[in-house]
């Protein structure tokens, strides 16, 4: 089963004033560094087009964190093959980003690179009303409809309202340099399926 992030009905679903109508008092920028009382642990996407940092809700998405946590660093076990073959390490090593929508999202974490891909288990939804799809750089869980979270997760790169309450939120992009690597991963070439031309690799993720 294929697991995507409904694109359709983004611009009838769209608000400009959204954002601005829902200010989050738990979340400060300082020099281009976003602060958040949400934040329990940070991730690192070490990828081909550089880094980026991403502060993760623990607090309030604590099942989808620590799915994503022990996927990572190869602490949780799963049954599917990773993208480098295996059946036990960090999962998503080598995975890519395999569909990119400029102006929606940015979707990896299936080792396949197929969009059907996943860890072999699925899991439940978490939403929290404090974390709402009203900006870009929001990282958060890709479905095939309720209950269906297992490895694949997508960046925002703009206001999807229409997401809220269909897709769990976990985490944000932390600064400035990480957001301009969402943002020219967001921009490159794409094919009629939204695929990279050029593979968008995740080399690693470290936590701390």
């Amino acid at each position: 089963m294929k697991l995507a992030i409904a694109w359709e009905s983004l611009n009838a679903g769209f608000c400009p004033g959204l954002a601005a109508s829902h200010p989050s008092e738990a979340r400060q920028w300082h020099d281009g560094v976003v602060t958040s009382t949400h934040q329990t642990a940070t991730a690192t996407l070490h990828t081909n087009r550089g880094d980026i940092k991403i502060a993760l809700f623990g607090n309030h998405a604590p099942k989808t964190v620590e799915n994503f946590v022990g996927l990572a660093d190869g602490s949780k076990e799963y049954s599917t093959e990773n993208a480098s073959g295996a059946k036990t390490g960090p999962f998503y090593d080598g995975a890519v980003f395999h569909r990119v929508i400029d102006g929606f999202m940015i979707q990896g974490g299936d080792p396949t690179g197929t969009g059907r891909g996943g860890p072999g288990y699925q899991f439940g939804d978490e939403f929290h009303p404090e974390l709402q799809f009203d900006r870009s750089y929001l990282l958060a869980m890709a479905n095939a409809g309720p209950g269906t979270n297992g490895s694949q997760f997508f960046i925002t790169t703009g206001p999807t309202p229409h997401l809220n309450r269909r897709h769990t939120i976990f985490g944000e992009v932390l600064d400035d340099e990480s957001r301009k690597v969402v943002d020219a991963i967001s921009s490159t070439a794409v094919d009629r399926s939204d695929r990279p031309v050029e593979p968008v690799v995740i080399n690693s993720i470290t936590i701390s």
